[in-house]
């Protein structure tokens, strides 16, 4: 998808759609999905015109050559992104902390370009690494490896290499999820964009309020025996 079919894309339309966004199996693909994909599909053509005026402007990395597929997936970004969300049902917010881990994982290693030969390998590893550290009860690798035409065991090497790559830096504050909303927004249109649906906040609030109320709990077990 192209800036001009964001442009397309009304801002009321997309709140709408993601405050009152469903989990429901009928519910629609994210809208942040768009944005994502209209995003890589600009990096990777700014990587492809680097190559073209020069040849030593991106240097092979081999520790990043394992996201190299042997044979590249006759599928748009789009059409790939739509695939997993159909199958995993992956919420927004996913989607958004994956962002955040592009972003590291290429500022850690500046030698890895996002391209046609490792775009589809990459976005698998790093969706299903987010969905982990999103969700408490996620599908197993063998089920992400059949949704993205891998096999576990090549899955199971990509997300290895991918959290050793990435330092294991996958923390995601809420301050640092709403600047990367803000970013995603600012995408759709100048005049207005849209808002992403903040569950990541919710779930840290939730859990949060969970571990006050364990250690008020566990503190009262204390005093009873005591």
């Amino acid at each position: 998808m192209d800036s001009s079919s964001l442009a397309l894309i009304s801002p009321r339309k997309l709140r709408s759609d993601v405050y009152s966004y469903s989990y429901q199996d009928d519910s629609s693909t994210p809208l942040v999905i768009n944005v994502l994909a209209s995003l890589i599909e600009r990096s990777m053509a700014r990587n492809q015109r680097i190559v073209k005026n020069c040849r030593c402007a991106l240097s092979k990395d081999s520790r990043t050559g394992v996201f190299d597929c042997h044979e590249t997936p006759d599928m748009t970004i789009q059409s790939y992104l739509e695939r997993i969300f159909r199958y995993t049902r992956a919420g927004p917010s996913i989607y958004v902390v994956a962002y955040v881990y592009i972003d590291r994982f290429c500022q850690s290693n500046p030698g890895f370009r996002i391209s046609p030969g490792n775009v589809h390998n990459f976005l698998i590893t790093t969706i299903m690494v987010a969905s982990k550290y999103v969700e408490d009860m996620n599908y197993r690798n063998s089920y992400f490896a059949r949704v993205g035409g891998l096999t576990a065991e090549e899955l199971n090497k990509l997300e290895l290499e991918f959290l050793f790559l990435i330092g294991f830096k996958l923390h995601v504050n809420v301050s640092v999820f709403e600047s990367y909303c803000c970013h995603l927004e600012r995408e759709v249109s100048i005049g207005g964009g849209y808002h992403i649906e903040r569950t990541l906040r919710c779930a840290i609030e939730i859990k949060a309020k969970q571990r006050s109320e364990e250690r008020g709990y566990n503190n009262q077990i204390a005093r009873v025996m005591l």
